[in-house]
């Protein structure tokens, strides 16, 4: 899966990123290595589902998938 990343250079210095398909999907970093290394962390964290709010019935199967 492909996500579309808008990057920004920060006014402060550094840079930030937000994902326009995430709404609330943003993140920062001091050097270019690091807002890539910020931007991956921050679209699992947007997209992680907390299993135990969601009813799972016996014949259910919870899987972790890489995107």
């Amino acid at each position: 899966m492909k996500i579309k990343v808008v990057i920004h250079e920060a006014p402060e210095g550094g840079y930030w990123a937000e994902v326009p398909a995430i709404p609330g999907c943003a993140t920062q970093g001091e050097t270019f290595e690091e807002l890539l290394a910020n931007i991956y962390e921050a679209v699992e964290a947007c997209l992680a589902v907390d299993v135990k709010e969601v009813s799972i019935a016996e014949n259910d199967r919870v899987m972790e998938i890489a995107i």
